[in-house]
């Protein structure tokens, strides 16, 4: 008998119990066991478990909404939706919801003419300028905490790097970096993006807005060669130019999207080879097979547990009935440990063939466009970590023994990851 064999699955409450965020794989295990589209009893929400039932969801934009994207069944929709389609109550009032006029809340067509403002900005060329960056920011990071032997990884490195790696991608004047780890990063754990330590505030989005509004305003005004310039004068796919707020609110939600997600990728991919000395030896000798390791990764641990969506009309997912007016949740986490497309789902393996097809990124229209820019902070990370330091370990003095490791993970029900990873390591020099 395990110590999952007592336990009331039915009773927990997956958006309030805070006793499975280390280890909420069992509780997905029970939710497919029974049926990979499950409703959960205290929040009427319809769960989505099995990988295909994700991908039928995450494409099908015409039936499912993603105006709650971000707040699921919390606070709620502003009026009842009552009926078989309520396509034009949620039309009518989506406004109302929180976040409602951030990019993962938007529906086509507006969410098409967002979304290429930001694909303009993420082109081959600028990805590739901004790599050149990546490596010499990973050895300044480096840098920072190599003599001592031992760094809290997400502090000293991935957060920082994260952040910078952004603020470079949008043309942030790298004179304005200091100011923007100042006020973002986690030296400031009261003013992080995504931090559960303290209260929510509204300073790091407050920060963003006014900082964004700035460079905007004054590139319209005096265009540079530049690439916030580039960002400014941008244009939507019929030729008109958006609002100011348009373009600062596309560059906002990359900011705080793709450093969260990424850090939370980071991390699991370094408690992995901390665990592995043999993974630190197949990657080192074979650097082609590291971005692979990090799709695994992603398919392990993926940083986003889940995404809502909100259904127009009657319809049905995996043959179960979904009335219209239903929160769904996919559970991209679930999905990425479904044993019918992963073989040994629950089983972390570095060569997996089609470790690929996770949907940490999600799918379809709304897959996440910073994708690309998050495999190459992971390939390059990793890269240089390799390089100049050898024997990689967790610290036991925080971590415990092996076989008895202690892991806090952020208590949200959206994030997946690491609060703190310590490593001792040996510098190479």
């Amino acid at each position: 008998m395990t110590e999952l064999d007592g336990i009331d699955f039915d009773r927990i409450d997956f958006f309030r119990d805070n006793d499975f965020v280390a280890d909420p794989y069992p509780y997905y295990e029970h939710l497919r066991a029974q049926c990979p589209v499950q409703r959960e009893p205290h929040h009427d929400v319809v769960m989505v478990t099995g990988y295909e039932e994700a991908i039928a969801v995450f494409h099908d934009t015409a039936t499912f909404s993603s105006c709650n994207s971000v707040t699921g069944p919390f606070p709620g929709f502003p009026v009842p939706l009552v009926g078989d389609d309520v396509s034009a109550l949620i039309d009518e009032h989506r406004d109302e919801l929180p976040f409602s006029d951030q990019l993962p809340t938007l529906d086509p067509p507006v969410h098409t003419a967002h979304r290429a403002l930001l694909m303009r900005l993420i082109t081959p060329k600028r990805l590739s300028e901004n790599e050149a960056f990546m490596w010499r920011l990973a050895d300044r990071q480096i840098d920072e905490f190599l003599v001592s032997g031992r760094c809290e990884f997400i502090s000293d490195f991935a957060s920082p790097f994260a952040l910078l790696v952004i603020a470079d991608l949008l043309g942030v004047p790298e004179a304005d970096h200091a100011e923007f780890r100042a006020e973002l990063g986690t030296k400031r754990p009261d003013r992080a993006i995504g931090s559960t330590a303290t209260a929510m505030t509204h300073s790091p989005l407050e920060f963003l807005y006014a900082r964004f509004t700035e460079y905007i305003e004054d590139r319209r005004r005096t265009p540079r060669d530049d690439v916030m310039t580039g960002l400014a004068t941008s244009t939507f796919p019929d030729g008109s130019q958006p609002e100011v707020i348009d373009v600062v609110r596309v560059a906002v939600n990359l900011f705080a999207a793709g450093q969260e997600t990424t850090v939370r990728l980071l991390a699991a991919a370094l408690r992995q080879l901390a665990e592995q000395p043999e993974l630190q030896k197949v990657l080192r000798e074979h650097r082609d097979h590291i971005p692979n390791f990090v799709e695994e990764a992603l398919r392990f641990e993926s940083p986003i547990k889940g995404d809502f969506r909100l259904s127009r009309t009657a319809t049905t997912i995996g043959g179960v009935d979904i009335p219209a007016g239903t929160t769904v949740m996919v559970l991209t986490g679930a999905a990425n440990r479904d044993p019918r497309r992963f073989e040994h789902a629950d089983e972390f393996v570095a060569d997996r063939a089609n470790a690929r097809q996770h949907i940490a990124f999600g799918h379809g229209v709304h897959t996440c466009p910073g994708a690309p820019l998050a495999r190459a902070e992971g390939r390059i990370s990793i890269e240089r970590l390799l390089d100049r330091m050898t024997g990689i370990r967790i610290a036991e003095a925080h971590h415990g023994p092996a076989g008895a490791r202690r892991y806090a993970y952020a208590p949200t029900y959206i994030l997946r990851g690491l609060t703190r990873l310590y490593l001792e390591f040996d510098p190479v020099t």
